[in-house]
């Protein structure tokens, strides 16, 4: 009876109280015109601005991301940049025939090169088809390959005998990368007691003068190309130099 009674006198308060607020037009939690002054149309430009400079984000990211090759231990291997290609037709059509030659065909820098060594400082070629350069054909054969200039313009001689047998002009004269002839040329391998004889003529040979230099290094390579073109190039001391020719005639 006394949970039936406490009941009701709960609920009759319950309705007053109600009654009450009501009549003072009372507002419970949030008050009245809270969101008055919100204009609900730059809620929905405020959301568009977010979106678009996520988006915004998400593109920049996409745009400059770079995916890094990972090699089979994780460690990531690094970009390497291609190289564009050359126009080989170009550079060899715009290539000028040479308008020299030598008195009796001889290279008159030659004993200069070669007072020094016993042997020839220039690279050997072994040509086993002709090659092609405008209206010139260099037979098979073998030839010492050098560089000169004449006139400000550089050319690769080819020489037999110590003749000059064709004159090419070269298409690109750049520096040869640091350490190149230590990677490519290898070094004698010498017994003990040619070890102590070459170190003894060595020390004999500085005593006796100190202008005493070492021959000049020289390296060859033979490149094919793409539409029947070919490449020589030749190391020479401090510079490369490289010419272009065809394997079949134009």
């Amino acid at each position: 009876m006394k949970k039936i009674l406490l009941a009701l006198f709960l609920a009759l308060f319950t309705c007053s109280v109600s009654f009450v607020f009501a009549e003072e037009n009372y507002h419970v939690g949030i008050p009245k015109g809270f969101y008055d002054d919100i204009d609900p149309n730059s809620l929905d430009e405020d959301d568009d601005k977010n979106q678009l400079s996520k988006s915004q984000e998400a593109n920049y990211k996409e745009e400059n991301s770079v995916e890094h090759e990972l090699d089979d231990e994780g460690v990531m291997i690094p970009e390497t940049k291609a190289n564009p290609t050359k126009n080989y037709t170009e550079i060899y059509n715009s290539l000028e025939m040479p308008n020299f030659s030598y008195l009796h065909d001889i290279d008159p820098d030659q004993y200069y090169d070669m007072k020094d060594t016993a042997w020839s400082v220039y690279p050997l070629l072994r040509l086993n088809s002709p090659i092609y350069f405008k209206s010139i054909t260099v037979d098979p054969g073998y030839y010492l390959l050098t560089p000169r200039e004449n006139k400000g313009k550089w050319y690769m001689l080819f020489k037999q005998n110590g003749v000059v047998k064709y004159i090419i002009p070269v298409y690109d004269r750049d520096y040869t990368p640091e350490g190149f002839y230590a990677k490519h040329i290898p070094k004698p391998k010498l017994t003990p007691s040619q070890k102590f004889h070459t170190g003894f003529l060595s020390a004999i040979g500085h005593v006796k003068s100190s202008k005493r230099k070492d021959p000049i290094k020289s390296y060859l390579e033979v490149n094919d190309l793409e539409n029947y073109f070919v490449s020589i190039v030749i190391y020479y001391g401090s510079h490369k130099y490289s010419t272009l020719f065809r394997t079949i005639r134009l």
